[in-house]
């Protein structure tokens, strides 16, 4: 079945993730969810027939979530990309900015008097620890009072979403990110409104005097704005979606009955004439029909010079016509257009996951009822233990601090966004750069990989034949004129050899002679008259191949052909496919990487050692029959190698599909694309040093976060329970516990933003 993609409102953190992962894989008629946090997105693949949105939302809304149907179908098309319209991407990121907006005004509302109690705290903790400093001016009793006021507007006015949380828990049995900033807080409130308002029963139970009033306040005000800072954070991961789709053409000029119609870029149909002005976006994918122009292709290609195009040359949408008007034929419109490809690929590949998150979602899972049993605990430890060595007087406050303070320090978001914000920014990171990445899986593998094997014709070269040498065999003839007779003659040819030749006389600038009573001999050659004299192009003879001239151009690999006049040979002419600008500073740089680098072609030995040593490869293999290469990639692979292979053509998909990392050449085939996880746009063999350099930075980003995530709860889950009590005598205050874990969200979600300023 195809997967279905859900926007998925409500969700905080890994462990929301986790119950809707949970309570939608228990459905029937469900086969695999994957909820990601990062993204907001649920993918649901069904084992059946489809679930309405109202079936799913009826299991996922009881525990406060809830199910936008957003696009279907992943997988689908030819290039394995979803149906997903160009609105949807604006439409996500005009919802995440209505989310932060929410939460700065939340911000507004609870900052201000959560930083000046968080003042007041801090004064009275100084005060209490130096003598020379005065106390506060406010009575304990009027402080209380105003705080506990403020308290309880903060819990049940700003803090609603962890009241909730609270709710969710008792009614369901399950528990996340709020559920234990409210049993915290709300315990915090609660005891210290019974010894404020019954100071009675306080001194009857010989309770302590002090107050969690602050506490309360401060963390929810903090967690607020931990919230906030991450939410704009997330938004900036993202942001590369949001770009591509602003690419996007909102209308376009068709030309009907010699009319300029403007229209929406929706309506517009394959085989429409449309116009495009100097400035105007390309509205979608075409051909040049009449005229030329510049035009700026750095968004989706990467490349940062503007190109020229001409009559019969391809155009994509979303690039920028610079100067000059031009009319093309539109050949791809709506979801099959390039971009519209690329941002499909984008969104499927930022919201897919790495084997790597596997370990942050089975602790998720699990994280938050250890935390409830841990806090549990601690309280019991002290009030308890604690209690016979201290007193039932002097170890509460530490009980309720421990309590309270492990509640809110042990939030999983950090957790939860260690992953897929890393993802995010790698992949919009290699969309800006021409590499598309289908998923997370394959930049993970792609980080590990240490051989690349490169394809020859298409990949390493520029796979169609250009003129490499003109030997004139008579004295009687110059080079040029050799090539202007061959030229004239090969002009009524179709053969790729024959408009290699034509196109080389025409770059020099030679006027093809006029030829009659053109003639070709199918396997041997062409033949033509220019006047009285008789000029032919074919094939070396046997004993000609024997000839030192003709040798030396054979064991490089190249095709050679014999210009004759009047039956005599007069010059040698050689073609080859020759090296793709870059190829071999590409090899370098992946040598430098610590790569082994394999060229793998069905050419024969000699064209494809004398094409590799221009490319500075040393290991060859040639000779390889298309079903034979996906073979040589498993032997390679069992020999221990982790390989990457790079191609471009239908004969590569399947050692694609067999390497580890499949890498496609865009301007090869469709099969080749459908089958490789990475996509370099344009073929350029340049972006694929790059590609790996991206792909180690983003894992070296996700472990970062991963150990970040891991140290904040490991070390602070214990000086929170009070580790530090025995040789300090002093409890971790949930205040700073709050601090720690916004900062820990925020730490991960900026360390992942590093990505975007790494130079490829």
């Amino acid at each position: 079945m195809d997967d279905t993609i859900y926007r998925v409102r409500g969700m905080h953190c890994a462990s929301c993730a986790a119950i809707i992962t949970k309570k939608l894989s228990e459905t029937a008629g469900i086969g695999k969810v994957d909820v990601n946090p990062a993204t907001e997105e649920a993918k649901i693949t069904f084992s059946d027939k489809p679930l309405s949105d109202d079936e799913l939302n009826a299991v996922v809304r009881k525990y406060g979530y809830e199910l936008v149907s957003e696009k279907s179908g992943a997988g689908s098309s030819a290039a394995g990309i979803g149906s997903v319209t160009l609105t949807s991407g604006n439409e996500l990121f005009a919802h995440k900015e209505e989310q932060l907006e929410r939460q700065r005004k939340l911000v507004m509302r609870s900052l201000p008097a959560a930083l000046l109690v968080f003042l007041f705290m801090m004064w009275d903790i100084a005060a209490s620890a130096f003598s020379s400093l005065p106390h506060m001016p406010l009575s304990m009793e009027v402080f209380n009072g105003v705080t506990m006021i403020l308290a309880a507007f903060f819990i049940f006015r700003i803090g609603t979403q962890f009241l909730d949380g609270i709710r969710m828990f008792l009614r369901h049995k399950v528990a996340n990110m709020d559920t234990l900033i409210g049993i915290g807080t709300l315990s915090a409130f609660t005891y210290s409104s019974i010894v404020t308002i019954f100071p009675s029963l306080r001194e009857l139970l010989a309770l302590p005097s002090h107050t969690y009033f602050d506490v309360t306040i401060v963390v929810i005000g903090f967690v607020h704005l931990g919230k906030y800072l991450e939410s704009r954070s997330r938004l900036k991961t993202g942001e590369a979606i949001g770009r591509l789709v602003g690419l996007q053409a909102k209308s376009a000029i068709v030309l009907r009955k010699g009319e300029e119609i403007e229209i929406p870029v929706e309506e517009v149909k394959k085989g429409n004439l449309l116009l495009v002005k100097p400035g105007a976006k390309i509205p979608v994918d075409g051909i040049i029909a009449k005229g030329s122009s510049s035009i700026d292709e750095s968004m989706v290609t990467g490349e940062p010079f503007p190109v020229d195009r001409k009559e019969g040359d391809k155009v994509m949408a979303g690039t920028i016509n610079r100067q000059g008007s031009f009319t093309f034929t539109a050949m791809k419109v709506g979801k099959e257009t390039l971009l519209a490809r690329i941002i499909a690929m984008v969104e499927e590949a930022q919201g897919s996951k790495a084997p790597i998150q596997n370990i942050a979602d089975r602790i998720a899972a699990v994280f938050v009822p250890a935390v409830l049993a841990i806090a549990v605990s601690t309280l019991i430890a002290w009030l308890t233990l604690g209690s016979s060595i201290l007193g039932f007087q002097s170890a509460l406050p530490y009980a309720v601090m421990g309590f309270v303070g492990i509640l809110v320090i042990a939030c999983p978001c950090a957790l939860g966004l260690a992953t897929p914000t890393a993802i995010i920014t790698g992949i919009g990171k290699g969309a800006q750069n021409g590499m598309l990445i289908r998923n997370a899986e394959s930049l993970e593998r792609l980080s590990r990989v240490d051989t690349v094997v490169l394809d020859k014709t298409g990949t390493i070269t520029k796979g169609a034949p250009t003129l490499s040498d003109t030997i004139p065999l008579d004295n009687g003839i110059t080079a040029d004129a050799l090539l202007q007779l061959a030229a004239g003659v090969e002009r009524y040819s179709e053969h790729p050899l024959a408009e290699a030749i034509v196109r080389a006389a025409k770059s020099e600038k030679l006027e093809l002679p006029e030829m009659t009573a053109f003639e070709a001999s199918e396997g041997f050659g062409v033949k033509a008259m220019q006047g009285d004299v008789q000029v032919m192009v074919r094939k070396p003879a046997m004993q000609e191949t024997l000839l030192p001239a003709l040798q030396a151009l054979l064991e490089q690999g190249k095709t050679v052909v014999i210009v004759e006049i009047d039956r005599k040979a007069a010059g040698i002419i050689a073609l080859s496919d020759s090296l793709k600008e870059g190829a071999k500073e590409a090899v370098a740089a992946m040598k430098k990487q610590g790569m082994r680098i394999v060229m793998m072609t069905g050419d024969n030995p000699a064209a494809a050692s004398h094409i590799a040593s221009l490319a500075g490869i040393d290991e060859v293999i040639a000779g390889v029959l298309p079903t034979e290469k996906a073979a040589k990639i498993k032997k390679l692979q069992d020999e221990g190698n982790i390989v990457a292979m790079a191609g471009d053509g239908i004969n590569d998909a399947p050692a694609l599909v067999c390497a580890d990392v499949g890498i496609a050449m865009a301007t090869g085939t469709d099969i080749a694309m459908e089958s490789a996880g990475i996509t370099l746009l344009k073929g350029d063999i340049r972006k694929l040093p790059q590609a790996i350099m991206l792909s180690r930075a983003t894992m070296r980003i996700i472990r970062q976060n991963l150990f970040w995530a891991f140290i904040y709860n490991i070390v602070g889950i214990p000086l929170a329970a009070g580790a530090l009590y025995p040789v300090f005598g002093i409890v971790l205050n949930p205040v700073f516990s709050g601090i720690a874990m916004a900062g820990s969200s925020v730490s991960v979600v900026s360390n992942s933003l590093r990505l975007k300023t790494i130079k490829l």
